[in-house]
């Protein structure tokens, strides 16, 4: 594992502030990607056999990381953002399909009697999975490994491994299943 390439900062809009951990795979492709990443001690890692074409990455605040597994493929107009000392991990395999969304972080604090109430948190997604075309998935997610999202579908609460889930917010409609590529 190694820095963005020389290939990489020119074929991709690449702004990092600060000193972070990026670790990126010599197999990896990206292909008309924004990367933003402010603050400190932030991570970046994309294992090898990864494809990220036009993806936009945004690491803020201090302490958060975006972990990409191998062989992941995440299509045009996909946003992946970390805030506020998160993680998001999306696992081995994976695939996620164009306008795919997902946020660790609301993007701005709400407040009540001074205290902020819609905090950031981790997403974890599982190996193998597959998110349709313009899926959101929001801050504190959990998908099992397995697992399928159908397009437009919005994911408001973790599902388990192996499962077909729809709709706006998603639910569980097929359990027990497995897909190919």
């Amino acid at each position: 594992m190694k820095d963005f390439s020389i290939i990489q900062k020119l074929r991709n809009k690449i702004r990092i502030e600060g000193k972070h951990t990026i670790s990126i795979a010599k197999s990896v492709k990206l292909v008309n990607c924004k990367i933003e990443i402010k603050g400190s001690a932030n991570s970046l890692i994309i294992h090898s056999g990864t494809t990220l074409r036009d993806v936009q990455i945004e690491i803020i605040g201090n302490n958060s990381s975006i972990e990409i597994g191998k062989n992941t493929i995440i299509g045009e107009n996909s946003y992946l953002s970390a805030k506020e000392s998160t993680r998001l991990t999306i696992g081995e395999e994976s695939m996620l399909s164009r306008n795919v969304k997902v946020m660790t972080s609301d993007g701005h604090p709400i407040y009540q009697n001074g205290i902020v109430i819609n905090g950031a948190k981790d997403i974890s997604i599982g190996k193998r999975c597959w998110c349709g075309d313009s899926v959101t998935i929001l801050k504190g997610i959990s998908i099992g490994s397995g697992s399928v999202l159908g397009i437009n579908s919005t994911l408001t609460h973790s599902i388990k491994e192996n499962v077909v889930a729809v709709g706006n917010p998603a639910k569980v409609v097929k359990e027990d299943i497995s897909w190919e590529y």
